[in-house]
């Protein structure tokens, strides 16, 4: 018998996925808008400042040359990898040879999305830590992998412990999803936290990928290190990095991978088969930002640490225990007893119309939990703490 009109089923990967937790706070958030209330976002992760000014001028000299318009290199310009190498010289003493051991990326997300293709198998297991980025796992899906979640609990300072993981799913392991400075739980790691992670990937024959897409926002003098610092860390692994955050970039879409050159080699693969590469405008308003980038970062992270002061001790005073994050842009807060994580955001949008992300929507591990952005101005957040301060007393 023949079929009568089309058919749209989603493919089955699409169907294991949860609903993508932003769009959905989004389109509550859209609603209360058109409603014509007045809506303080502290949900997604955006920063609210402009893209410092000599970075658009390097992207508009470089969009009025012809030569700049065609396809780019997938592995991205040799003068770009070459800034990459010598800020992470800078940054962290770390070398780097920049024909093999750095790849650029169209944003951070793109290279964590693509990477389980270059290296998982239908049926292998990567270890996801939960709470966590939902492209961790959603990455893992999209290329038939299973996700073991590594609980990252309070009591541990939200680190991963590698004695309590699972003995079977740790040698059936071939990939691990790190990610220090922590979103959603703001959480640092330090070198012995590193050193655990590499001794276990050499003894168990994993890869760990570390996604280090807040080293640049950080508070009270502290400098966050790089995973790529540590001795063995570039036989197991690689490190993500991107230009949204330290430079208010994130619409433009740049980021790299460094470390491991086998791995970014096949990275590069996946990636030479989907995109073709970063406008190369783009690529030279990097380099640009990149020769820039301690001064930028300083003058962020100050912008930042104001209005964590602000926020946590507005939040403090209601008589709430919330610790002062040592770097991210994201403060991670328990939820008030009596109800759920997502009952409680559901509470502060209809009722205060105020948007923060509920934490069960990082993972089981993130119940319990919300996380606030300081994504806005002091003024919009002095006024969220009002209305959750007014919320509060009733």
């Amino acid at each position: 018998m023949k079929k009568t009109g089309i058919q749209i089923e989603p493919a089955d990967r699409l169907k294991k996925l949860p609903p993508y937790l932003f769009a959905e706070i989004d389109r509550m958030k859209r609603e209360l808008v058109a409603q014509g209330k007045d809506v303080i976002d502290l949900g997604v992760g955006d920063p609210d400042l402009p893209t410092p000014s000599f970075i658009i001028e390097a992207l508009y000299e470089a969009a009025k040359n012809p030569a700049n318009h065609r396809y780019a290199l997938d592995q991205g310009m040799p003068e770009l990898r070459r800034t990459i190498a010598a800020w992470y010289r800078e940054r962290f003493q770390v070398t780097l040879d920049p024909e093999r051991e750095v790849l650029p990326l169209i944003g951070s997300k793109e290279g964590i999305g693509h990477i389980p293709l270059a290296l998982i198998n239908p049926g292998d297991l990567v270890l996801v830590p939960d709470p966590g980025y939902p492209v961790y796992k959603s990455a893992t899906w999209f290329a038939g992998g299973e996700v073991h979640l590594l609980p990252l609990l309070e009591e541990n300072n939200y680190l991963v412990d590698f004695d309590s993981i699972d003995r079977a799913a740790i040698e059936r392991a071939k990939l691990l999803f790190l990610n220090y400075p922590n979103n959603p739980t703001a959480a640092c790691a330090s070198k012995d936290f590193f050193a655990s992670a590499i001794a276990c990937a050499r003894e168990y024959g994993f890869i760990i990928c570390h996604d280090a897409a807040y080293t640049e926002i950080a508070f009270d003098g502290f400098k966050p290190m790089s995973f790529l610092q540590m001795d063995g860390a570039r036989e197991v692994g690689i490190e993500f990095h991107s230009l949204s955050k330290t430079f208010n970039m994130t619409g433009w879409r740049i980021g790299f991978a460094c470390g491991n050159a086998k791995i970014l080699e096949l990275l590069s693969k996946v990636k030479a088969n989907l995109d073709s590469g970063i406008f190369q405008a783009i690529q030279w308003a990097g380099i640009e930002a990149l020769s820039h980038a301690e001064e930028e970062a300083r003058k962020n992270s100050q912008i930042y640490e104001r209005r964590r002061n602000f926020l946590v001790d507005g939040l403090n005073s209601l008589g709430w225990r919330v610790t002062k994050p040592k770097a991210t842009f994201y403060v991670w807060v328990s939820v008030p007893p009596g109800s759920t994580s997502q009952e409680f955001a559901a509470r502060l949008l209809k009722e205060a119309n105020l948007v923060v992300t509920p934490g069960n929507g990082f993972g089981p591990n993130g119940e319990g939990y919300f996380r606030m952005s300081l994504t806005l101005p002091e003024e919009r957040i002095q006024e969220a703490i009002r209305r959750i301060k007014k919320l509060h007393s009733h």
